[in-house]
């Protein structure tokens, strides 16, 4: 099928904060990026002058997203961006209450102006025998506009919440980056590029990536907006470890992370805020075995949250949010300057900087949509992305991180993507735990390692990646239809 290829642009111009986006579970791809195209539909018909006089909107969804939308909250995603809230900012608990309030009035309020009628279950349409030819997540708005002709608009989420448009294949206009005239003073389109620049420059990769990231912001901004990613993750880990309860959509799964919490550092104080919270953590001296029950309950904290429709870091992905925190608050934990906050907050801004470039790199040189690759492209990709950063900031050589990066992807080849019921919790939340874990090893590996002796370099295991994915049948690729998916058959409640 001839789906659209690895991304725009070999050289396509990304930002640190395209690759890590802020937003609600429980996917990038199925849930952030309807939201997203949902929002662009509604600002063309502000910008067209054509909102108050819309008279219906049907979207319909096609492939992966048809086969697991109902499990991951497609609609409720798009319903929620056609009424233009902000996945940002807005009231998470909306996401779930939007549904039943329109099956109540039988109205939407598009843009938060106009309301028209709206009936989920007639003007949300799951496809899931027509898989559109750009990409495996499409979908078509048709909307009907008193006095003129409709207007349709097809989107494509081709993962990590970024998303194409049909018109001139055009780039979600919330991106940071414009693709279309930003230059970027170092370009970088693979792992052999970014090596040449950081040689050239005498710099580590987190200085490079700063130097164009200075393209679009001051460094003020630059440190002001990855620290705002950093809390972001950490509120996530902290609401994840005090909570308890059974996670939505009918699989009846239990939340774990507040019990190993407990058995790890006891009972969380409900007094303390995350930062206080986390100032706990980093003071109770973690033993191996404690660090090694403390970074899966992190990865699992993230990812219920994202299950339940919490507010998370795309990282690259949403499936598989759970990966960098965990690492990053490992790291941050085992610093020994445990007073100095500015330690803590230049090793975090270097951490997020060098993750961003390696899942970048990834994106250009494969993908990083589990409904074009499998979880390859979400758990291993931010695995690879987890391993790099940890090895720079713990004083790895260029040669060093990259090679972190292509061990932690090399063990994660052909990992499918089958969630049972479409649902972003079996195998998901646990995978998220394990890709920490290898990302740790990686890091480990690399630091004693001799790059200039290993035979696989990032580039290889990149194009390895991708051509694995080509070749991976669709049954594994976020469609419900192999692995668990089958094995373990359930009635989905849609969320």
């Amino acid at each position: 099928m001839p789906f659209v290829t690895k991304s725009l642009s070999h050289r396509e111009a990304i930002s640190v904060f395209d690759m890590l986006k802020v937003g609600i579970g429980p996917s990038s791809s199925h849930t952030l990026g309807p939201w997203r195209a949902a929002l662009w539909v509604i600002d063309e018909l502000r910008r067209r002058n054509r909102l108050a006089s819309v008279a219906s909107v049907r979207v319909e969804m096609f492939g992966s997203l048809a086969k697991t939308g109902r499990g991951h909250g497609t609609g409720s995603a798009v319903m929620m961006g056609l009424a233009g809230h902000d996945p940002e900012t807005c009231d998470v608990t909306l996401v779930q209450q939007l549904g039943p309030r329109c099956e109540t009035s039988g109205r939407l309020l598009l843009g938060g102006q106009c309301e028209v009628d709206f009936v989920r279950d007639r003007d949300i349409v799951f496809v899931g025998d027509v898989t559109l030819d750009r990409h495996p997540n499409g979908m078509r708005f048709t909307v009907e506009v008193d006095g003129d002709d409709a207007f349709v608009h097809t989107a494509y989420s081709v993962g990590g919440g970024f998303v194409l448009h049909d018109a001139g294949g055009a780039a979600d206009p919330s991106s940071t980056a414009d693709q279309g005239s930003v230059e970027l003073p170092y370009p970088v389109g693979s792992a052999a590029d970014l090596a040449h620049w950081c040689g050239e420059l005498s710099e580590p990769v987190a200085s490079v990536v700063r130097r164009n990231e200075q393209v679009w912001r001051s460094d003020a901004e630059i440190d002001a907006g990855l620290l705002r990613i950093r809390d972001t993750m950490l509120a996530c880990v902290h609401r994840g470890v005090s909570t308890r309860g059974t996670l939505p959509g009918g699989l009846d799964v239990a939340r774990r992370a507040a019990d190993l919490h407990d058995s790890i550092l006891g009972p969380i104080d409900a007094s303390l805020d995350a930062d206080q919270w986390f100032e706990t953590v980093r003071a109770s001296g973690l033993d191996f075995d404690r660090s090694v029950r403390a970074i899966s309950c992190w990865a699992l904290a993230v990812n219920e949250e994202n299950a339940a429709f919490g507010r998370v870091v795309t990282a690259p992905t949403n499936g598989a949010a759970g990966v960098i925190p965990a690492v990053l608050f490992h790291h941050l934990a085992s610093l020994e300057d445990a007073g100095a906050a500015s330690t803590l907050d230049e090793a975090s801004v270097q951490f997020l900087m060098v993750a961003a470039e390696i899942g970048a790199i990834f994106k250009k040189g494969a993908t990083i949509s589990a409904a074009l690759g499998g979880c390859q492209a979400e758990i291993g990709v931010s695995s690879a992305m987890a391993a790099a950063a940890l090895t720079e900031c713990r004083g790895g050589s260029v040669a060093q991180v990259l090679m972190a990066a292509e061990i932690a992807m090399e063990h994660h080849l052909g990992l499918t993507c089958d969630p049972i019921g479409g649902l972003v919790q079996v195998p998901c939340i646990e995978r998220n735990a394990m890709g920490a874990m290898k990302a740790i090893a990686a890091s480990e590996l690399a630091m004693v390692g001799e790059p200039e002796r290993a035979r696989v370099s990032l580039d290889d295991v990149i194009d390895t990646m991708w051509r694995t994915a080509q070749a991976m049948s669709s049954d594994y690729k976020e469609t419900a239809e192999g692995g668990l998916a089958v094995r373990i058959p359930v009635s989905v409640v849609e969320c």
